[in-house]
């Protein structure tokens, strides 16, 4: 599933591609069809992302609602775009380019009361201005959960997945395991600017990046998969070369090095 810097990096592009235009909208697949028919012809006036949720801002308050779910992908096309390829839920189309949805687990057309219920079940989101990181250390200082357990939860950050907790707490040297509320103040503030910088990165470079650049010869953008991670898929750990364990965690796997990841 994609995870907060990708859905941020589409909200970025799609605002500075489509927005201030008047889109075609319609559902090759059907299944978007009488929303797209409402939506058709309308200004689309900002794109916003908030977790692993887009939303794009018509006129008269209408909300297109996304989230890609493990399958959902857009596909960018320069105008006249081919024909739809697989299942499209919506395409739109603008001046110059066009997008297709295929595969969303989420994509409605929602109002103004039905975005802000979405938005107040959302945690903090590191890659928003209005994100608070005192409710983030509310959270933690009140929650027995195992930490790793505690970032793929939603309600509390948004838009930390599988691959990025694995490896912010590798960085801290925080075992998973470790109840949250065990974590000091100043420990979860390190946890929250780690996860900025680390999204703002993912961001930049539209994929996942957690080396430092003093630790590696390339530039980060010539980084390939395996060079970009510390522990997440890997055989050994990059600092003591102790096997990296794995274990179901949250529902997810876990992977860690519990030489250099301590339990507290």
């Amino acid at each position: 599933m994609p995870e907060g810097h990708t859905i941020h990096r589409i909200a970025r592009d799609h605002h500075k591609w489509f927005v201030g235009q008047q889109l075609a909208v319609c559902s090759p697949q059907g299944r978007f069809k009488e929303e797209a028919k409402q939506l058709s012809g309308k200004m689309l006036r900002d794109v916003t992302a908030h977790g692993k949720h887009l939303f794009y801002h018509w006129t008269r308050n209408r909300i297109t609602h996304v989230h890609l779910g493990l399958y959902g992908k857009f596909r960018i096309h320069k105008n006249p775009a081919p024909e739809p390829r697989g299942a499209v839920r919506v395409r739109m189309i603008g001046s110059e380019l066009a997008f297709d949805l295929n595969g969303p687990n989420r994509c409605e057309l929602i109002d103004q009361k039905r975005f802000r219920a979405i938005k107040g079940r959302l945690g903090q989101d590191p890659l928003r201005d209005d994100a608070c990181k005192e409710t983030v250390w509310e959270r933690f200082s009140r929650s027995r959960a195992a930490i790793g357990s505690l970032l793929l939860n939603q309600s509390v950050i948004a838009g930390i997945g599988n691959v990025y907790r694995a490896e912010i707490l590798f960085l801290l040297g925080i075992h998973p395991e470790t109840p949250a509320k065990n974590v000091s103040r100043d420990r979860v503030e390190q946890l929250w600017q780690l996860t900025v910088n680390l999204l703002k990165t993912g961001v930049k470079h539209n994929r996942i990046i957690t080396v430092d650049r003093a630790q590696t010869d390339k530039p980060l953008s010539r980084l390939n998969a395996t060079e970009r991670l510390h522990v997440y898929k890997k055989l050994v750990c990059p600092q003591c070369g102790t096997k990296i364990e794995n274990w179901e965690l949250g529902n997810r796997k876990i992977y860690a090095c519990v030489n250099c990841q301590i339990k507290i």
